[in-house]
């Protein structure tokens, strides 16, 4: 089958391709910025069965050059980390883009993964996706809508949000609606109905409810959570916790933004429990448990195989899309802090310091003082440091690293282009280039801050006296650093 499959580069979809092309399928993937696609991932067989195609389903026009002749597709674009305004509207523009443009083919089928929503008083973001729902069932081609409740797997936002509750806090003040119930289940048995459904004519204009073995409330799969990562920890429910205040703990705690965290407390006012079962007779599968599902999560995370995370989502209307396409930090109108170091080290080695950067390792000197920044961040409503990164060793254009956006990974080109995400009275660039000269390598390191009026400026040489030893010391541990090292000036 010939499968147009959205989001590839997303949660679900970068997990779905390549279990689609080993099964035979040829993929067509639209994205916005097909720097992000995972070419280095895959070998030339596969790509073989893959094209690759960069439009913008928000952009009508851009569709255009989307092939016609495609059997069934995928629709996994969502847009939860917007505001509660922003995200209704995109979704449904968004979706009645997708909708137009499988009419004019020659599909017989359109798979939605939307969310449990059987209550008759929805949450914003439940509203919106019953919303998508309904657009896309007014298609020409048959749709099949599998409904999940929270999906357990590394990487995604769940998971890391209950991780980071559970390894952070011994004792948590938790709001009563901790007490609703929920049916979680495992990105494994998620992908196995994703492909069960496919080319299934009982799925067509159908749909169903899918969820793992357990029915729990929050608090349980918090405490199941602790019992997997053998932690005890307590949890004290209170009534007097507003949506808008458990919001905020959310968001000061956890990885997450205060708009995701809104609308996660916002959807846990519903029951998401599985009502209707016909799927289990359609599409039959062995569903984990929870537990089972945190442990194979565990086995992957230890494993290093985090495949696709959450946090690389461009849904937020904060981050300025458009710098994706910058591949140069700007000049004009800029202050710049370049610095230049020698080594007789083999590159390859500075190359791979320079692409673990941020997440666990660090910064490489003064990693309490990175920590504070990432704190006042979050005070003023910033991203703050808690997101980490996707992989340890691995980045890619598009990728969340702490507070920054990856603008740019080249190893061959020994390059590494950063954007500020935290809050900044301007915009700051952070750029690491490996140069041969004569016999010798150099690191460079530049950083590039464009001020936004007076502020601007002010903060720039506010920051300026850290700049001296924080730079200086983190290109020379750059450098020097091996994997015995400790990291000087960190915690």
């Amino acid at each position: 089958m010939k499968i147009l499959l959205t989001g590839s580069t997303g949660y679900i979809g970068r997990r779905l391709l390549p279990e689609l092309v080993e099964a035979g399928h040829e993929v067509v993937c639209p994205v916005r910025d097909d720097r992000r696609f995972d070419y280095e991932d895959f070998d030339e067989k596969f790509l073989r069965s893959v094209q690759v195609i960069a439009c913008d389903f928000l952009d009508s026009e851009s569709l255009d050059q989307l092939p016609k002749d495609i059997d069934a597709a995928y629709y996994f674009i969502h847009s939860l980390t917007s505001n509660s305004q922003a995200f209704s509207k995109l979704e449904a523009e968004t979706a009645s883009n997708f909708k137009n443009y499988m009419d004019s083919t020659t599909a017989r089928q359109i798979i939605y993964l939307g969310g449990i929503a059987n209550d008759k008083e929805l949450s914003v973001h439940l509203s919106s996706r019953r919303n998508v729902e309904t657009i896309l069932a007014e298609s020409n081609v048959p749709l099949t809508v599998l409904r999940s409740a929270i999906i357990i797997g590394s990487g995604g936002a769940s998971f890391e949000i209950i991780r980071d509750l559970v390894e952070k806090l011994p004792v948590m003040i938790a709001p009563k609606w901790l007490n609703s119930k929920c049916q979680p289940i495992g990105i494994y048995n998620v992908m196995e109905y994703l492909k069960g459904v496919l080319g299934n004519e009982k799925t067509l204009n159908q749909t169903f409810d899918i969820g793992g073995r357990d029915i729990l409330t929050y608090k349980q799969m918090l405490l199941q959570f602790a019992e997997v990562r053998g932690l005890k920890r307590y949890i004290i429910t209170v009534p007097v916790l507003t949506i808008k205040l458990s919001s905020l703990w959310l968001y000061l705690v956890t990885s997450t933004s205060y708009r995701l965290a809104r609308n996660l407390v916002d959807s846990m006012k519903n029951e998401v429990v599985a009502r209707d079962h016909r799927i289990e007779k359609i599409v039959p599968i062995d569903k984990l448990s929870y537990k089972q599902s945190l442990e194979r999560t565990f086995l992957r995370i230890n494993q290093k195989q985090v495949v696709s995370s959450w946090k690389d989502s461009f849904s937020n209307p904060d981050f300025n899309y458009s710098f994706l396409q910058q591949l140069e930090a700007p000049r004009h109108g800029c202050f710049i802090d370049q610095r230049s170091y020698p080594f007789d080290r083999a590159p390859g080695q500075v190359m791979e310091n320079i692409w673990a950067i941020g997440g666990d390792r660090g910064w490489y000197y003064g990693n309490f003082l990175w920590k504070i920044r990432g704190l006042m961040d979050k005070l003023v409503g910033g991203v703050g440091l808690r997101r980490g990164r996707r992989s340890p060793t691995d980045l890619k254009g598009g990728d969340a690293l702490d507070f920054w956006r990856v603008l740019y990974a080249n190893k061959e080109e020994m390059r590494l282009l950063l954007f500020a995400e935290m809050k900044l009275p301007g915009d700051a660039w952070l750029e690491f280039r490996i140069k041969k000269s004569d016999d010798e390598y150099c690191l460079i390191q530049t950083a590039t801050f464009r001020p936004l009026g007076l502020w601007g400026r002010l903060y720039w040489y506010l920051v300026l006296p850290f700049h001296g030893f924080i730079f200086k010391n983190m290109a020379r541990n750059l450098i020097s650093f091996q994997e015995t090292n400790s990291i000087q000036g960190g915690e």
